[in-house]
């Protein structure tokens, strides 16, 4: 008898393949290096390193490399434009801080950042491990970053190894 009725085509195959392939893809798959300055910095200092590293956001961390916030390139623009004195002023007063900073962990899942950084509307996430402290403070050690050009690379990737 000849088989009658719908069967799965390549198409759907390989779109089941790919879907399964970001399924099992975490962060640290995808990471990058994060663009860090010191929580002690200028806003001068900020500026020349986002130029020198060509990236959107700056990551502002302590000494021990503690997440205490994050700097935009748009938040850079405003306060310098027309401030005679944003040269020598400290970064940490323009960075967004803690809790308004969207993060994700190396073991989340690339869909999981996507959705964040969708949702959000930013360009980065600071990767972080986290640790509990015993005044039940949370303790945010920075390890990475997830931005939409690592999204496209792996967009990129997935679609032309498939």
């Amino acid at each position: 008898k000849p088989k009658v009725g719908y069967f799965l085509g390549k198409t759907l195959m390989q779109e089941n393949v790919l879907s399964l392939k970001l399924d099992e893809l975490k962060v640290i798959d995808i990471q990058s290096i994060p663009i860090v300055v010191r929580d002690a910095s200028s806003v001068h200092d900020a500026v020349v390193t986002l130029f020198l590293e060509n990236v959107g956001s700056l990551i502002v961390t302590d000494q021990e490399g503690i997440l205490v916030g994050i700097v935009s390139r748009k938040d850079l623009l405003k306060v310098t434009l027309g401030n005679s004195n944003a040269t020598t002023m400290p970064i940490s007063l323009v960075m967004t801080r803690q809790p308004n900073i969207i993060t994700v962990g190396p073991d989340d899942s690339v869909l999981e950042a996507a959705r964040k950084l969708i949702h959000h509307q930013v360009d980065s996430l600071p990767v972080v491990t986290s640790t509990k402290l015993s005044n039940g403070q949370e303790r945010m050690e920075v390890i990475g970053r997830v931005t939409k050009t690592n999204m496209t690379h792996l967009l990129l990737d997935l679609a032309t190894t498939s």
